[in-house]
């Protein structure tokens, strides 16, 4: 639960390491000023900051349901880093990409997760199933799981193909109460035995109140949509009342994992 003010750390980008050309937004890893390195969201990639504001929400919905996620940051990106790059793809992203960014914290040495090897505890799997079908999460399947096994603990990373309803809002009350056909692509579905329980435990633990405060710390810069003329209060407004209606009618896409996890086995 979050009991007090959500804070986020703002960092400075210091150093452009690598990029990892397997995103398909052109993530990187860079170092930064507090001596750490992160795994970098660019506002100016593909889906912009639709996919920065999913990656924030979906990653602090994590750690409200106890699961692990890498310490999530603003990273702020000076003009000169497009000025100095070589490849002219990556030159045109770091320039579009000037201003405030999100950092995941790189977790070096860590290993995908791979369901053929690694092994996951039920409750585990069904929080993980259960939370990707609130959000929407099109991206865990077996083809990119989006997990990393770290220190011998699973670790969740990218949410940022979540709330897909924000890349047009107009209808976003009906995809507030649909089941979430998709969640049979789910990598860890077939472990997830304990959905019930899990709906019946966080459901009310996801409060408007917590979703609030997460929506507090998302810059207005990343929520403000001028061609829909919504303010930055306003999209807050439509998240919160989006995630009050999944949870409401959760059962939706609760019946939605038994089914798809039955016809799967």
């Amino acid at each position: 639960m979050i009991d007090k003010e959500l804070e986020i750390r703002e960092v400075n980008v210091t150093r452009y390491v690598q990029p990892f050309r397997e995103g398909g937004s052109l993530p990187a890893l860079v170092d930064a000023d507090d001596g750490f390195s992160y795994v970098i969201k660019f506002r100016g990639a593909g889906q912009g900051r639709k996919a920065l504001i999913a990656e924030l929400i979906g990653g602090e919905l994590s750690r409200v349901m106890g699961l692990r996620m890498p310490e999530i940051v603003f990273a702020n990106l000076d003009d000169s880093f497009g000025r100095t790059e070589p490849d002219e793809e990556i030159q045109d992203l770091l320039k579009f990409s000037v201003g405030k960014n999100l950092g995941v914290h790189f977790l070096n040495g860590a290993i995908t997760f791979d369901a053929n090897v690694d092994r996951i505890g039920e409750e585990e799997a069904s929080k993980i199933v259960w939370l990707d079908a609130l959000l929407m999460n099109v991206d865990r399947t077996v083809r990119n799981t989006n997990m990393l096994i770290w220190h011998k603990e699973l670790w969740l990373i990218d949410h940022g193909a979540s709330l897909y309803f924000h890349h047009s809002w107009d209808n976003w009350e009906e995809q507030s109460i649909k089941p979430f056909i998709q969640i049979k692509d789910h990598v860890l579905l077939k472990y997830a035995t304990g959905v019930r329980d899990v709906d019946n435990r966080y459901r009310s633990l996801i409060t408007e109140e917590v979703v609030q405060k997460i929506l507090s710390v998302v810059p207005d810069e990343w929520l403000v949509d001028e061609i829909r003329e919504l303010s930055a209060d306003d999209a807050r407004a439509v998240y919160v009342r989006f995630f009050c209606n999944r949870l409401t009618h959760s059962e939706l896409f609760v019946n939605q994992i038994e089914q798809a996890r039955e016809g799967s086995l």
